[in-house]
């Protein structure tokens, strides 16, 4: 059992609560006896430390140590004075597990994979995690298998963006690649996929976007949404119907809406 602070793998799992850890060592927590089984299952996961102090369900215990065996992952258990100081809730539920986030592409590798599939969702400038962990969720939910990242977006592999995907995270592609999202977008609409973004600055609403078309929808910043050049190069710009008095959406809800919009078409069809 671990029971110093110092010990090696204690040190490497707090340094991860900092996204240039993160970034360095290209891995990411989870925690908690239902998201690191999901993992398990999802993604590939290097490490597990275990509280039974904690975690007192001898099923899920027994379940998480054998998957960790079959798949030859290191699996420690600690003091809860330990793991105290490396869980990032205010209940620590007893197990965290260090994961790979997906792995670096080249851009032209990852476009390729983007355009198998019919519609690819970006976000320009996101940065409430709780928003980018909704929309994680809800695309995931809604069938979305790709999902770009601006380079200041929020970090997806941040602790509160990881735990409000409820799993999520493990299923759906992101990608932060080292090029401007406008670069990223303008690759894409050469390569036939047509870019839209919503924006108050138009008169056509998202019931007359085709989802039959290869399309990149841009869900914009907070509070300004999407930027002007992106704006400016894309095929179509839309708006949600806004009825009562409120002028616009939560980010969040907003890709929940556009999402849910196609899954509507494609059960018409």
């Amino acid at each position: 059992m671990i029971t110093s602070k110092e010990n090696e793998l204690v040190k490497h799992i707090k340094s991860l609560s900092q996204k240039k850890y993160r970034d360095e060592y290209k891995e990411y927590l989870v925690e908690g006896p239902k998201m690191v089984l999901e993992a398990l299952e999802y993604a590939k996961v290097d490490s597990i430390v275990v509280c039974e102090e904690y975690l007192n369900d001898d099923k899920i215990l027994n379940k998480i140590a054998k998957l960790a065996s079959k798949e030859e992952i290191r699996l420690e258990f600690t003091s809860s004075k330990v793991f105290d100081s490396i869980s990032e809730t205010k209940t620590p539920q007893g197990v965290i597990a260090v994961a790979k986030q997906n792995e670096t592409q080249e851009l032209d590798e990852a476009l390729d994979k983007m355009l198998k599939d019919d519609t690819i969702f970006a976000l320009d400038k996101i940065q409430d995690p709780g928003n980018l962990g909704t929309i994680i969720r809800t695309l995931d939910s809604a069938g979305i298998k790709h999902l770009i990242l601006s380079k200041d977006t929020v970090d997806a592999y941040n602790p509160k963006v990881v735990r409000s995907t409820m799993g999520a995270i493990f299923r759906l592609k992101i990608y932060t690649l080292e090029a401007e999202l406008f670069d990223i977008l303008q690759s894409l609409k050469h390569r036939g996929a047509a870019i839209i973004s919503t924006s108050l600055d138009t008169d056509k609403y998202i019931y007359d976007i085709d989802f039959d078309k290869k399309l990149v929808i841009v869900i914009g910043n907070e509070s300004q949404g999407v930027s002007g050049e992106i704006q400016e190069m894309s095929n179509y710009k839309f708006k949600i119907p806004m009825i009562g008095k409120t002028e616009s959406l939560n980010a969040a809800v907003a890709a929940s809406i556009v999402a849910y919009e196609k899954v509507r078409r494609d059960f018409r069809k």
